[in-house]
């Protein structure tokens, strides 16, 4: 059984930081990459950031850039999203997902797990 669990969310004011953890379980997934995804209300799912395997990432430049940083302990089978001066737009369930690859990606469709997702949200 696959298993991806995220942890960390929660209710901060604008300027906070969080630190979003997902611990993955069940399969070997020390080369498969990862991303964050995040979707508020009514909105639709939008890329947050990936990493690969060897620790290259992408991040969703407009929106997060500069703020949030992915980073993955591979022994640990855990990814962390680490949320600097958040802002209220910020305001989103975020989902971690995994990917049979070793490649990192902004596509959801190219996902192959998800977490159940967990709610942030930064009020002003």
């Amino acid at each position: 059984q696959v298993q991806l669990v995220e942890s960390g969310g929660g209710l901060v004011q604008a300027g906070d930081s969080l630190r979003l953890s997902c611990a993955a379980s069940g399969r070997t997934f020390s080369s498969y990459a990862r991303g964050w995804f995040r979707q508020a209300p009514g909105k639709e799912r939008e890329f947050v950031a990936s990493i690969n395997w060897s620790g290259g990432t992408i991040y969703n430049g407009d929106s997060v850039k500069g703020r949030f940083t992915i980073s993955r302990d591979s022994a640990k089978n855990t990814v962390y999203l680490q949320m600097n001066s958040l802002k209220p737009e910020d305001t989103a369930v975020y989902y971690c997902a995994a990917r049979r690859t070793l490649y990192a990606s902004s596509k959801p469709n190219e996902y192959d797990y998800w977490g159940q997702g967990t709610q942030v949200t930064v009020s002003s």
